[in-house]
Formats: structure tokens, C-alpha cells, sequence
């Protein structure tokens, strides 16, 4: 879950469920006591057909946990020049860099910066779409040290240039949520 509409649905789904009181947050709902195991199935098959699953695997769960906070963090596009990736996710979920990327590279076949890499380009294409904002204010709020790295860096992974992409029109854009 990434927006608020996503949590509104799980919310909505988990409503119609039970009467208990329950939390939802991004990639997170939490319920005083445990579903019924038919209820449980009844949660899982519905949140199945809005395009999520329920995770029972405490790495997958460690995973999405980083998955969202890195997606949080590039949503309103305010990096830091010299933003550490590292020190972020070592304090937002109080345990050691290093072991949080071994978890997410065994897990995902990626290292964390690559993913996070995919989730800025991802921002720069939408940005470019909405023609909103210059290239060098697109690398500012990414937090790039300049435009030629951040040309450099769309180019290596798209195969275009930020403006041959933004001439073209091309949406060969990918949800945030579904970046691998």
C-alpha cells in the first residue's frame, strides 16, 4: 500500500470483516486480536482482487517495510543533496545498514540503492510527463548533486535522455508499488 486511497480499500475490505477495532497504515494493519482463520482467508482473497497480498513471512514483511519508506520518501520528491540512504533506513527501523541490505539484496536480487535508484527514475519520468518542473529542479528535489548526473544516471537506465523521453511523450512509466 502506497496512498491513501490503498489504505481507504484495506480499511473498507477489513470492515466488512470484523467489528473489532483495527489500524490501518502503509504496508501495515493492526487488529487487537486475530482474525478468524475463515476470516483471515475471507481478508486475503479480498485483498488479492485489489492487487495486494498478505504477507505471513517476517522477511517478506521486512522487505515492505522498506519498500514503503523509501517509496514514502521519494513521493514528495524533497531529498537532501547529501542525503544517506544508509543512516535513513538504519534509524527508521533501528537496526544495522548492513543487515537491512543483505535482507532486501538475498530477498529482492537488487541491492537497496538500486531500488531506490529505479524509484527516482521513476519520479523523474513522471515529472517530465507533467512538464511541471525543469530538469535542474527535478535534480534538486532528488537530491542530485547536479542535472549532467541526473541525465547521466536516466540515460543508463532508460536508454534515453530526459528529453528525448520528455519530446516523445513516452509513458512507459511504472507505478512506484510496482517497481520489483
Amino acid at each position: 500500500m502506497v496512498c491513501p486511497r490503498c489504505i481507504l480499500a484495506v480499511e473498507q475490505t477489513l470492515a466488512k470483516l470484523t467489528d473489532q477495532p483495527f489500524k490501518v497504515s502503509l504496508g501495515e494493519v493492526a487488529l487487537e486480536k486475530a482474525l478468524p482463520e475463515k476470516d483471515l482467508q475471507n481478508f486475503r482473497e479480498g485483498l488479492q482482487t485489489l492487487g495486494f497480498e498478505l504477507l505471513d513471512d517476517q522477511r517478506q514483511k521486512q522487505i515492505e517495510k522498506i519498500k514503503n519508506l523509501l517509496v514514502t520518501l521519494i513521493q514528495p520528491g524533497e531529498l537532501e543533496e547529501h542525503f544517506s540512504l544508509s543512516a535513513y533506513l538504519g534509524k527508521a527501523l533501528n537496526k544495522e545498514y548492513t543487515n537491512i541490505s543483505r535482507l532486501f539484496s538475498e530477498v529482492e536480487g537488487m541491492t537497496i540503492e538500486q531500488y531506490f535508484i529505479l524509484l527516482k527514475m521513476e519520479k523523474v519520468k513522471e515529472w517530465l510527463a507533467y512538464d511541471e518542473l525543469t530538469l535542474s529542479e527535478i535534480a534538486w528535489k532528488l537530491g542530485y548533486s547536479s542535472t549532467a548526473h541526473l541525465s547521466a544516471q536516466f540515460k543508463k537506465m532508460t536508454g534515453l535522455t530526459p528529453s528525448h523521453f520528455k519530446k516523445t511523450g513516452n509513458s512507459r512509466r511504472t507505478p512506484l508499488d510496482k517497481i520489483v
